[in-house]
């Protein structure tokens, strides 16, 4: 036999946690996915949905077709991904991300892989037009980024196979950038586009980042400064997007082989992104001590609402024994009145001692006094009215009896009680220690 191990993934690198980030945000996502012990199962059990955070951040690109949108995201990965052209090439949504080997997925796979992104479903005729990209690259920053590339969009009598305004909408609010591409080829006008852009505006401001794409295709510098701007001029008509402190860096695919002398600032969009994946990291920890808090608070109001439905329950038996003893004592002490008044004093004395046949003999003598009182044409009258309430009786024994809440067994509140010292001590202790660890590798060590 061969000497040679063979390869577990694809991708060797996989394996190896690569960031700093990486490893936060990989540890943050099995605390919440773990089989055993994880905090979606836990929550689950407890009636609160939670979903594990992502592993990455997601920047949709969007912009009029053509203006480089795919050409970008196979750049940044370093391989050659999406299809890139002057036609539309783009006509659905694509999510690009790093995997262990290369692989295309359809809409149902896709939804498997990002869960969150389930709710796309409500634009009708969007499934059939959703797809995913799996590169095995780990250039940049790409381990930790998913792209989504939307479809490109143009003015006119351009028919889409669903609401692509609305949907492309959603995404933005879903994702963490929004990166807008504007061409300066003649498309950057589009209204589509900048319907979209001041929509986004709205809920989504600061994910937005502005660019002036295939900058080096402008002309001159005169014809690029024109084009930029007839582009801030449309934009700050929409009231909207009329904000200050607007930028919007010129970018484009470097080649050697055809060199410009456009300054050319994407670094500046490579910069974002890994800003945008530090920022995920401190929101990911944060969200991880909220979910905590949550679990445990509902741990908490659990145990003192069976707390309190076992004091209820308690009462509701009393009421129930209450009744139900009164029911069937009232008509039995009745009955027995009729059957002791035939036997005689001595002869109760004889069944059953001198004592207990005086005692019976009071109670019993008592219901029959009462009984000789009520005159005669009333006492049939008095025995259906007797009969009634002792069944009424009867019945509110049973209305308490189902008026019981249901308690938590012995199995279940010690289930919970485990559940609240594992997010206690190791959960939380873990965060804490996950976020000293990030903390260092930024701030200077006498700071702590």
């Amino acid at each position: 036999m061969s000497g040679r191990k063979p390869r577990s993934v694809a991708n060797p690198l996989e394996s190896a946690i690569t960031t700093p980030s990486e490893k936060i945000l990989k540890e943050c996502h099995t605390l919440y996915v773990d089989s055993e012990n994880g905090l979606v199962k836990i929550a689950s059990s407890l009636g609160v949905r939670l979903l594990p955070p992502r592993k990455k951040i997601i920047v949709m690109i969007m912009g009029n077709h053509s203006a480089g949108k795919s050409s970008f995201i196979n750049w940044y990965a370093e391989e050659h991904i999406q299809k890139a052209g002057v036609a539309i090439e783009t006509q659905g949504f694509t999510f690009v991300t790093s995997g262990r080997k290369r692989e295309s997925l359809t809409g149902n796979a896709t939804l498997h892989l990002y869960p969150h992104f389930r709710p796309i479903l409500e634009f009708k005729g969007a499934m059939d037009y959703l797809t995913a990209e799996i590169s095995s690259s780990k250039q940049k920053k790409f381990s930790l980024v998913t792209f989504v590339d939307t479809p490109g969009l143009v003015d006119g009598d351009m028919v889409y196979p669903f609401d692509v305004n609305a949907a492309i909408t959603w995404l933005g609010e879903q994702a963490d950038l929004v990166f807008v591409f504007f061409d300066p080829m003649g498309q950057a006008l589009c209204k589509r586009t900048l319907n979209i852009v001041e929509k986004l505006s709205e809920t989504s401001g600061d994910k937005l980042r502005f660019y002036l794409s295939k900058a080096d295709e402008a002309g001159k510098d005169t014809d690029r400064q024109r084009v930029m701007m007839q582009i801030v001029q449309e934009l700050c008509r929409r009231p909207g997007l009329n904000k200050c402190g607007f930028d919007m860096p010129t970018i484009y695919i470097p080649n050697p082989q055809k060199p410009s002398r456009c300054v050319n600032q994407i670094d500046v969009v490579c910069e974002t992104i890994e800003k945008t994946i530090n920022q995920a990291v401190q929101k990911t920890l944060d969200q991880l001590e909220k979910d905590c808090d949550l679990i445990c608070s509902t741990i908490s109001s659990k145990l003192d609402q069976d707390r309190a439905d076992v004091t209820h329950n308690k009462s509701v038996r009393l009421h129930s024994f209450l009744c139900g003893a009164l029911g069937i004592f009232l008509p039995a002490l009745f009955i027995l009145s009729f059957i002791v008044n035939t036997f005689s004093q001595v002869q109760l004395d004889e069944l059953l001692g001198e004592g207990p046949s005086r005692t019976l003999f009071v109670f019993t003598g008592i219901i029959m006094y009462l009984w000789d009182w009520i005159p005669e044409d009333g006492q049939v009258l008095f025995v259906i009215v007797f009969g009634a309430f002792c069944y009424l009786l009867l019945c509110l024994a049973k209305y308490f009896a189902g008026r019981g809440n249901k308690t938590l067994t012995k199995k279940e509140k010690r289930t919970m009680a485990e559940y609240s010292d594992y997010i206690q001590d190791i959960v939380k202790t873990k965060k804490g220690n996950l976020y000293d660890w990030y903390l260092q590798q930024c701030a200077a060590e006498s700071d702590f």
